[in-house]
């Protein structure tokens, strides 16, 4: 893997984020909303709207809009939020913290599971084993987060209550109780997950162990232990990276319902309060900082690719 292609590859994240700004920044504009109107107030004079238009450069031409909301994004500042006043950046930056967090927690645990049920279906294939986790995957996929979640809310916290049903506990403030009220999002966050990744890992599994370097690598004698983990997995493991960053997008996507229904404060319910108090800058904030993330998980995933395979050389 080249420097070449490393800086051709950021250089296209750039392009690809300098895009979705612009395109973010128009879908803003046309809201029914007006800036001046959110910070003073309905009742406010005339003069003092038209002073706060001009104090925030509402009065210039669009284009000069977004070239100046773009030259403070890229010097970190995101603008001050319509709804409290606030600077819109921190907020945020602290709520993608909360949502990476919950986003690491349910792939790790996918990852526990997922790799090990996918193997299972490949050696067994055709067996009850392999039945099973089919059918639980085909399950996992078709059921959408609110109703996972409404189940395991109903089952484990009104049922059994064994756990919060809803509530956000800081780290900083108690470990235990923290990761307590953390268990039913990452259940429900990686039901799907584990099912999607799953399928993908029994799949690729599956036409790997019948190539023809795993025939040879069985004719030289080595365990079945050996063929599976040391050459079968390691390539079967390749198109699952995809998928994996690909589910990053859905983690960004699928967390916004999930936060909301278990009230945890993380960037997609900051997005969908911003939505409803047509706060603006909150609102592109959001929207860019989840792209951002999108792209860099994507980036990573073309380096894993590399890393794993030294066969695959970019140019």
């Amino acid at each position: 893997m080249s420097a070449t292609y490393v800086l051709k590859r950021l250089a296209l994240i750039g392009y690809t984020l300098l895009v979705v700004s612009l395109i973010v920044f128009a879908i803003t504009q046309v809201l029914p909303a007006d800036a001046a109107v959110m910070l003073l107030g309905e009742n406010a004079t005339e003069d003092a709207l038209a002073a706060v238009r001009v104090k925030l450069g509402l009065d210039l031409p669009m284009w000069q809009q977004y070239l100046h909301w773009l030259f403070n994004v890229l010097q970190g500042d995101f603008g001050i939020s319509m709804r409290n006043s606030q600077p819109v950046g921190p907020a945020m930056l602290d709520a993608l913290g909360r949502s990476l967090f919950l986003a690491l927690l349910s792939i790790s645990f996918m990852l526990l599971l997922a790799m090990p049920l996918g193997i299972i279906a490949a050696v067994r294939r055709g067996k009850a084993a392999d039945l099973g986790v089919s059918i639980t995957s085909y399950v996992g996929v078709s059921i959408p987060e609110f109703v996972t979640a409404t189940l395991l809310i109903l089952v484990f916290a009104d049922w059994l209550q064994w756990l919060p049903a809803t509530g956000y506990v800081p780290l900083s403030e108690s470990v235990p109780r923290a990761l307590l009220h953390l268990v039913l999002p990452v259940l429900t966050v990686s039901v799907i997950l584990i099912a999607h990744v799953s399928r993908m890992v029994r799949s690729e599994l599956v036409d790997v162990m019948h190539t023809d370097y795993i025939r040879a690598a069985r004719l030289k004698g080595l365990s079945a232990r050996t063929v599976l983990f040391k050459h079968a997995l390691r390539n079967a493991l390749l198109p699952t990276i995809t998928i994996v960053a690909l589910d990053i997008g859905y983690l960004l996507g699928g967390v916004i319902v999930v936060e909301e229904i278990f009230a945890l404060p993380g960037i997609g319910r900051q997005l969908i309060v911003a939505i409803q108090s047509r706060d603006l800058p909150s609102i592109q904030a959001g929207a860019l900082i989840m792209a951002t993330t999108y792209a860099a998980a994507n980036f990573i995933a073309d380096m894993a690719y590399a890393w794993l395979d030294r066969r695959i050389q970019y140019e």
